[in-house]
């Protein structure tokens, strides 16, 4: 009798580990995209920066590919943050025709591989059309004491009205990720509230 509930002991260890190795596959996830690279026309000697970020149990890697190798080049870097789940790739000087391609994004884990394309075409200053994106007026390095706001102006043009993207150290910000800190307004303002 003893032996029997050894047996019944060693197979409810059997099934409790096949349960909870169901359950650890169950709640793994492959990559899935938050945030994806939209094509892009730079001006030759310019900048362009790229976004991507992805989710995914395990958290996923990003990184960028060009001609389906790793972008290798002193002119373009890629900026990682969320843990390498997300990656800037950002292009400087632009370069014609050299840069103009398709950038690759990559997003892999133990689950998976998912990728996503973004187009780069470079034209000439001298050849800008009617209606490119202009920025009138850039924002201007601030001194303000820790616990002050600071309001940075950024002014563009363009038909259509073009969108204003701030970026810190080369990274997107992200206000509504600032604990209402960071607020961005219509008018192409950012107000910073506290030190960031």
């Amino acid at each position: 009798m003893h032996r029997r509930y050894d047996e019944v002991f060693i197979c409810g260890v059997n099934v409790l580990l096949a349960i909870l190795l169901i359950y650890l596959h169950a709640s793994h996830s492959p990559p899935r995209f938050t945030k994806v690279p939209v094509d892009q026309i730079g001006v030759s000697g310019g900048v362009v920066s790229f976004v991507c970020q992805a989710t995914g149990d395990p958290k996923p890697r990003v990184s960028w590919n060009k001609k389906g190798k790793k972008v290798n080049s002193q002119r373009i870097e890629t900026i990682e943050f969320d843990e390498g789940a997300g990656a800037v790739l950002r292009i400087q000087p632009l370069r014609a025709p050299r840069d103009e391609n398709i950038y690759e994004c990559v997003a892999e884990n133990s689950e998976g591989e998912v990728t996503v394309n973004a187009r780069l075409s470079i034209i000439r200053e001298d050849l800008l059309p009617p209606g490119f994106p202009n920025i009138d007026m850039g924002p201007q390095l601030k001194v303000v004491e820790r616990t002050r706001t600071a309001t940075m102006l950024c002014a563009a043009s363009g038909n259509p009205d073009p969108e204003i993207t701030w970026f810190k150290d080369f990274l997107p910000i992200d206000p509504s990720a600032s604990n209402g800190r960071i607020k961005q307004l219509r008018s192409g303002m950012e107000v910073i509230s506290s030190y960031i």
